[in-house]
């Protein structure tokens, strides 16, 4: 009988010593080896269209475009794109994104080696992986109401501590107009204030510190 071939697996990680602490186990099991590795979203894109593995494990940060960017541009291309996102990000809104652009699976880096490698056969066998604190998180977000993109665009100004005075003048709109916007983001993320809206929106992954 012809042996299976194994599980082509590509490492997108712009940490070296994370995409070591994959590779490694990987490579150690008969029925899988890593293919190639990138550190880059542009890089990535490159690495998929050379070598098209089975399976990509994609973290969400990257110094370019963002894992779910990344995986967006990939499946574009290539529709049945398999990608594992495995990030530090476990806000419900991170990983729905991750979900509407067709992650396969989900995992933080929390995860122990066994759990990563299991996923990986999963999704190469054409299985999903979303394990039931995950699941639960998809099924949460799927029951809110999104922001619209101007919401969005105010709540990340109300993040990084702006005034409504200074959302004013910033988007040339008027303050009744602002003072409705900010309303309507307090009614969906179910906050009591400002502050308690950007707590909620960094602890779901609507928006993260630094954008």
């Amino acid at each position: 009988m012809k042996k299976a071939s194994p599980i082509r697996v590509m490492i997108v990680d712009d940490h070296f010593a994370t995409r070591l602490g994959l590779s490694v186990p990987i490579n150690n099991e008969p029925d899988m080896t890593v293919v190639t590795e990138a550190s880059t979203s542009a890089r990535a894109v490159e690495l998929y269209r050379e070598h098209k593995p089975d399976v990509v494990t994609m973290d969400y940060q990257l110094p370019d475009k963002n894992g779910v960017e990344t995986l967006e541009v990939i499946r574009a291309e290539f529709p049945e794109a398999r990608v594992l996102m495995l990030t530090v990000f476990d806000g419900e809104e991170d990983i729905y994104r991750a979900v509407t652009a067709g992650a396969k699976g989900y995992l933080t880096k929390a995860a122990e080696c066994e759990d990563v490698l299991r996923a990986v056969r999963r999704i190469a066998a054409g299985a999903a992986c979303f394990p039931p604190e995950i699941a639960l998180k998809i099924k949460e977000r799927e029951k809110r109401r999104p922001l619209t993109p101007r919401e969005l665009e105010i709540l990340k100004l109300l993040v990084k501590g702006y005034s409504t005075k200074d959302i004013v003048h910033m988007l040339g709109l008027s303050m009744g107009t602002i003072r409705l916007h900010i309303s309507i983001i307090l009614d969906k993320l179910d906050a009591f204030d400002r502050t308690n809206a950007v707590a909620k929106a960094i602890e779901r992954g609507i928006v993260h510190l630094g954008e």
